[in-house]
């Protein structure tokens, strides 16, 4: 391969494809769209889902349960991976544990859990903690910190619906 060649017919600004400009420009008459047809005709338009007429992939899966999409995602870390992971007496915030490559993609909220032990010291910053990691970094004589964020509405706080009268 000639080096000078690699990049020869790559420009950056690509020009559109003229079609339906007449028999010597390759796209004339039926302008790339065939003879007959529904994609021949014009305003036809197709979902990307549509596969043909058999049955659709999404209607070929079960589908069971309840999925919430609106539901916050929630990024979770083990107590013993923090004693792995820091120095005593260092801050544990979620921009240092992704720095570290303890986090991954994307998430709304982190919640630090109490698996494994702590035996160090440290300063840990999130959005929730469960009653053992609480209680695991207060007993290695660390501090918790709770990051402010979009609080969840408790169940009993939310208005009853009003029944319908008839």
């Amino acid at each position: 391969m000639n080096l000078a060649a690699v990049h020869q017919g790559v420009t950056k600004h690509r020009k559109r494809k003229r079609v339906g400009r007449g028999p010597g420009s390759g796209h004339g008459k039926t302008a790339g769209r065939g003879h007959k047809g529904q994609a021949s005709r014009s305003g036809w338009s197709c979902p990307p889902t549509f596969e043909g007429g058999r049955m659709p992939l999404i209607r070929r899966i079960p589908k069971r349960g309840f999925h919430n999409r609106f539901a916050p995602v929630v990024a979770q870390i083990n107590v013993g991976l923090l004693d792995k992971a820091f120095q005593p007496h260092q801050e544990v915030t979620p921009q240092s544990l992704s720095e570290k490559g303890l986090l991954k993609g994307p998430y709304d909220q982190l919640k630090i859990l109490g698996d494994g032990e702590l035996t160090k010291p440290l300063r840990v910053m999130a959005h929730r903690f469960s009653r053992s990691a609480k209680q695991k970094i207060e007993q290695a004589g660390g501090q918790i910190q709770i990051i402010p964020g979009p609080k969840p509405v408790p169940k009993h706080k939310m208005k009853p619906r009003k029944p319908k009268s008839s």
